[in-house]
């Protein structure tokens, strides 16, 4: 039986944990949280698949595509709608409630860059659904021993020799043990990179730590500078709170005052679309109509009937009472652009391996579905597909060496713990990359933000943690790095300095780090 390890117990950690052990695997599945606080429940919209008749997968192949600006996998995309309606129905019977039609078939809604009705959702909650369906079955592969949760622990390194992963090494976070587990192949599903821009829609616990310390190991990334600001966002004190997309799907407008009257931008601009346009779009339409956040755009869903905002959209309506003070059935929702999903991160070919033997990534964390601009409803759809896809390819690998590994590995974190707050330098980071990182940019911007980075590292080396302040910043400097040689605007990458899409530059970013940070397309 081979043994393998997942790294994070969301929605494509937990369905490449059932996979596996489904196929006689044995799954350690190591997560800093139990699964019902992963960032996967935040999920509302919906996922996509082609499954009406008037649909097909070759139309989401395409918007697919085209919503990625055509430097998604192409091999990637298209297994990965060609399996859409295949998981919709595996996901339904393993007990997740999906939203039926009066005929009793899965509902389907407009979701961003798609002309056809492809979304499943489950009301405003269809994260939490899957995420309670895939528990259901850990559990059961738990009780019948295929997999081992352990629960507290946070990623600090892949363990590799020979150009082999063997395994990982981990802290926990309550007693600050630090202890390594081996295996014959790794799958990290750890998410995107929330710790870099500070206050964003995602979760804390996806941080980007893993993908940094990965990086500074030698694994390849891919297009970082591909970050999706989501167009509709609430201020809270915590975070960056989402109204999904889904309250467009269903009628929802968009609007500003101009002149006195309100001016319904996104109709006037794109009108086949209008606000079903690809986020992208979108999101650099609020950032024009309100000229940089100057006026206050409005979405209003309020000529909605008050079923539909209180049944299909009832986390949306709780968010704007509960956190807003205001009810979305009479009074428009403020909303704009804020950090919600990262395009870049691991970089993994169509069976979602990496570049280094024995390890594999899936969900946010993992490149290879989505290019320059996910689509709405593909990323629930890429977690689970990337999930299935990596275990089935893992549990072929095999390592003998794993057996006889020692614990010499763990010499090399002797420097965890220093003194200071790494929080000051989190906060610092964050509004770094918070003022030049956003959804327009320039070479000028990005310069600066390398020169303060620099900095940043100096001060960051006497700060507890370093380990993982360190990993982020050289993260961060990655990022900026490929946004500055990018000279073009695509997708979510957009320069002022270079506004026009080239050619040259319809290729993937791929980023390596052997000392220095290095940017080639391919």
């Amino acid at each position: 039986m081979s043994e393998i390890i997942v790294v994070g117990a969301g929605i494509a950690g937990m369905t490449a944990a059932v996979k596996a052990s489904e196929l006689g695997s044995h799954v350690t599945l190591i997560s800093p949280d139990y699964s019902e606080r992963s960032q996967s429940v935040m999920a509302m919209g919906g996922i996509n698949a082609a499954l009406g008749k008037n649909d097909s997968v070759d139309e989401h192949f395409a918007d697919t595509m085209n919503g990625g600006c055509g430097i998604n996998d192409v091999k990637a995309v298209k297994r990965l709608t060609d399996d859409a309606p295949q998981i919709i129905n595996w996901l339904s019977s393993i007990g997740t409630t999906f939203t039926r039609d009066g005929e009793g078939k899965i509902d389907q809604r407009y979701f961003g860059g798609q002309k056809k009705k492809r979304t499943a959702y489950a009301g405003a909650r269809t994260g939490k659904q899957i995420v309670t369906a895939l528990i259901n079955e850990c559990r059961k592969k738990e009780a019948e021993g295929g997999v081992t949760r352990v629960v507290g622990w946070r990623f600090l390194s892949l363990i590799i020799k020979n150009g082999k992963c063997l395994g990982v090494i981990c802290i926990n976070e309550d007693t600050s043990e630090i202890r390594e587990f081996l295996s014959d192949s790794v799958i990290i599903a750890t998410g995107g990179l929330n710790k870099l821009f500070g206050k964003t829609s995602g979760s804390i616990h996806n941080d980007g730590v893993a993908t940094a310390r990965l990086f500074m190991q030698g694994v390849e990334l891919a297009n970082l500078e591909m970050i999706q600001y989501h167009p509709t966002t609430v201020n809270t004190p915590v975070k960056r709170m989402l109204i999904t997309e889904a309250a467009r799907g269903e009628g929802g407008k968009l609007y500003t005052i101009r002149d006195g009257e309100k001016w319904y931008f996104m109709k006037e601009w794109y009108p086949e679309l209008a606000e079903l346009m690809p986020r992208d779009v979108v999101s650099r339409s609020i950032y024009k109509a309100s000229e940089a956040g100057k006026n206050q755009v409005y979405l209003d869903i309020s000529h909605l009937d008050e079923d539909i905002i209180k049944t299909k959209l009832d986390e949306v309506y709780e968010i704007c009472t509960n956190y807003l003070n205001l009810d979305p059935t009479s009074d428009a929702i403020p909303v704009y652009p804020g950090v919600h999903f990262f395009m870049g991160g691991i970089k993994t070919d169509e069976n979602h391996k990496t570049n280094i033997q024995g390890l594999y990534a899936a969900g946010e964390c993992s490149v290879q579905y989505h290019g320059a601009n996910r689509l709405g409803g593909n990323s629930l759809l890429g977690a689970v597909h990337g999930g299935w896809i990596a275990a089935e390819n893992a549990i072929m690998d095999s390592n003998d060496d794993y057996i006889n590994q020692i614990d010499d590995e763990l010499e090399s974190f002797n420097k965890f713990e220093k003194s200071g707050k790494p929080a000051d330098v989190e906060d610092e980071l964050a509004e770094i990359m918070a003022q030049y990182m956003g959804i327009y940019r320039n070479e000028k911007d990005l310069k600066d933000a390398l020169a303060k980075l620099d900095e940043l590292e100096v001060k960051a080396d006497s700060y507890y943690d370093y380990i993982k302040l360190e990993s982020l910043i050289l993260l961060a400097k990655a990022c900026v790095i490929s946004a500055l040689m990018r000279k073009e605007s695509r997708g979510a990458h957009q320069r002022t300095d270079y506004p026009q899409t080239s050619e040259e530059f319809k290729r993937t970013t791929c980023v390596t780090y052997g000392g220095e940070i290095n940017v080639a397309f391919r």
